[in-house]
């Protein structure tokens, strides 16, 4: 019986509707795509370690990556709240926040096409030690932009999809 279940299964499951995004490699319509989006600088550590990680996901820089047709403009807001605070006002916890409000604006007209935001955030212990909270916060800080960058990836994967992967310029 779960072998038929099995064997019905694996016939149904094309027909569900999803699809790979990035179907075909490098050459695939999304992946040209993505590649046509170059990041503009964002400032500071956070904006610097969130624009390379955008840079690298794109393939935006590389020597074969077409002109780009798009600007991918990044505002960050980091911000450190403590909390867990003890009988002496000292906080044992921290929380790290990266919120990214991005949109994806057209070279020629300047029209803006995409307009979202992406969050993340970290927990962190602090300890009796000031550089190894500093060491804590900063490794946050490299996790939480990868973080926004794949999910800043992620939307622009499913805009290329649905604007019909390569809109004309």
């Amino acid at each position: 019986m779960s072998r038929r279940l099995a064997l019905l299964l694996c016939f149904a499951l094309p027909g569900c509707g999803l699809h790979p995004l990035y179907a075909g490699g490098a050459s695939a319509p999304v992946a040209v795509s993505l590649a046509s989006i170059k990041v503009d600088p964002i400032p500071e550590r956070g904006g610097w370690l969130v624009r390379n990680a955008l840079v690298d996901r794109l393939g935006s820089e590389q020597g074969n990556a077409p002109a780009p047709r798009y600007r991918l403009r990044v505002e960050l807001d980091d911000s450190i709240t403590g909390f867990g605070i003890r009988g002496d006002r000292a906080a044992t916890r921290e929380r790290r926040a990266l919120r990214a409000r991005y949109r994806l604006v057209t070279v020629d007209r300047g029209e803006t096409v995409l307009d979202a935001t992406a969050v993340a955030d970290a927990g962190i212990d602090v300890v009796s030690s000031p550089y190894a909270t500093v060491a804590a916060e900063d490794s946050a800080l490299e996790r939480l932009s990868g973080e926004i960058a794949d999910q800043i990836v992620a939307r622009l994967g499913l805009y290329a999809t649905r604007a019909g992967a390569a809109p004309a310029p």
